[in-house]
């Protein structure tokens, strides 16, 4: 099945279940730091990953600095959601304009366990940011991507381009690659069976005999 059918089909699942499911599978290492959260908590982000590893870069001027990061950006590629760990606690990773780019080359967003900048003006963008802390401070002579489509680390997580990622208000959910289909298959049987729980209950049901009969709470 393509990316993109797999991207529909995640949009209609929530972190929480996805988390149940790969619980269930017996995942482990899958929730990204609680530190990142959306810049709109009301929105909602999924779709296949393309992962970015940078590093402190005060030795370089910012003109370099500048054409990495526009690089960067001229490579990101279409369809995909972009997940930086940028190995810095200082400056911000994203911006309004590059926002706006990522936005205009059909990237689906960006999750970045770092800072983020002009965050007034990409809510404006309706274009989905997760990250761990803002800042005003650019990249300029600071900072430079050093691998793109790499494995990276984020908390105790390990990223691979190629992965799923459903992040809501509730957090970010890593699907590994190889297990996309199983595990959005399993969380569309966990929903509807939620739902069946949920009408039994607005029934009377009572809620330990909803669970027994049913198998989920």
């Amino acid at each position: 099945m393509c990316n993109m059918n797999w991207n529909s089909r995640l949009t209609t699942l929530y972190t929480g279940a996805v988390h149940d499911v790969l619980r269930d599978m017996g995942q482990k290492n899958f929730i990204l730091p609680k530190n990142i959260l959306a810049l709109n908590p009301g929105q909602k982000l999924c779709g296949e990953v393309f992962t970015v590893n940078g590093e402190t870069a005060d030795k370089l001027d910012g003109h370099q600095t500048l054409i990495e990061w526009t690089n960067l950006l001229s490579k990101a590629p279409e369809g995909k959601v972009i997940i930086c760990q940028p190995n810095n606690d200082q400056v911000a990773l994203m911006g309004e304009l590059s926002a706006e780019t990522l936005k205009k080359r059909n990237v689906l967003g960006y999750i970045v366990d770092g800072g983020c900048r002009d965050t007034e003006l990409i809510l404006n963008l309706d274009f989905p940011v997760f990250c761990s802390f803002k800042t005003p401070a650019d990249i300029v002579g600071r900072w430079i991507p050093k691998q793109l489509g790499e494995s990276i680390n984020i908390g105790k997580v390990v990223v691979h381009t190629g992965d799923y990622v459903v992040a809501d208000r509730d957090g970010i959910v890593i699907i590994p690659g190889q297990l996309i289909k199983e595990t959005v298959e399993k969380t569309e049987i966990m929903i509807s069976t939620e739902n069946k729980v949920r009408t039994a209950i607005m029934n009377g049901a009572d809620p330990k005999e909803a669970y027994l009969r049913f198998g989920k709470f």
